[in-house]
């Protein structure tokens, strides 16, 4: 991707993380450029939300807006430190953040549990620090949950997805599992990128192995 003028493989301290600032140096989009929903909240009430780190954001972000049921999407940044970072900050892996997917959905049309499998099968969980030719802290595999019902799904899925690759001869996944926390929009012309520019760069490649989600606990 653009502007990976260094690449860190290793995720830096709260402490050794760029100092960031209190408000955006950019607009944020009011609509989604394909779905035509607002891309931030407040959102309705009967729709949930969830964050997928996988790669690449642009490519990412396409997977999910193509889905019945997903009602907005947007790419940014999470998992860091640097509060309102810019994306040439989050390449140099001094802000600790991952490229991530805020994807809001009804889940009376789309489960969660659809997303889990999208989000395993369409890229490679095994590789760390990377994602195909895209390498730094910034391309990490995350799931970043948003209530407890997501966190147990996202676990039990991984785990019995992990059994699949390694049955498959493929190593351990790498995936994090981790409580959602600030989710700092990416700039204007990140949004929905791969609508903007439909031949544009996808790095996402999947394992070749199904993953099969179970049935919610006390579903």
């Amino acid at each position: 991707m653009l502007f990976s003028s260094r690449t860190k493989t290793a995720l830096v301290t709260a402490d050794e993380a760029l100092p960031g600032r209190d408000h955006y140096l950019y607009e944020i989009p009011a609509e989604h450029e394909v779905l035509h929903n607002p891309l931030q909240p407040p959102f309705p009430e009967h729709l949930q939300t969830a964050i997928f780190a996988l790669g690449c954001f642009w490519g990412a972000e396409r997977l999910f807006w193509q889905m019945d049921g997903v009602w907005t999407t947007a790419v940014g940044y999470t998992g860091g430190h640097t509060p309102h970072p810019t994306y040439r900050e989050t390449c140099t892996g001094g802000t600790g953040h991952a490229e991530a997917v805020l994807v809001v959905f009804d889940p009376d049309k789309v489960s969660y549990g659809r997303l889990l499998k999208t989000f395993f099968e369409e890229h490679d969980p095994t590789q760390g620090m990377r994602q195909g030719n895209d390498v730094g802290t910034q391309y990490r595999s995350a799931i970043y949950y948003t209530t407890e019902e997501q966190k147990q799904l996202a676990e039990d899925t991984l785990a019995g997805y992990n059994e699949s690759l390694r049955q498959a001869g493929r190593p351990s996944i790498s995936t994090e599992v981790a409580e959602a926390g600030p989710f700092y929009y990416a700039e204007d012309y990140h949004q929905q990128y791969l609508h903007k520019v439909p031949n544009g760069y996808c790095g996402l490649k999947g394992t070749g192995v199904a993953c099969t989600v179970p049935a919610p606990k006390g579903g």
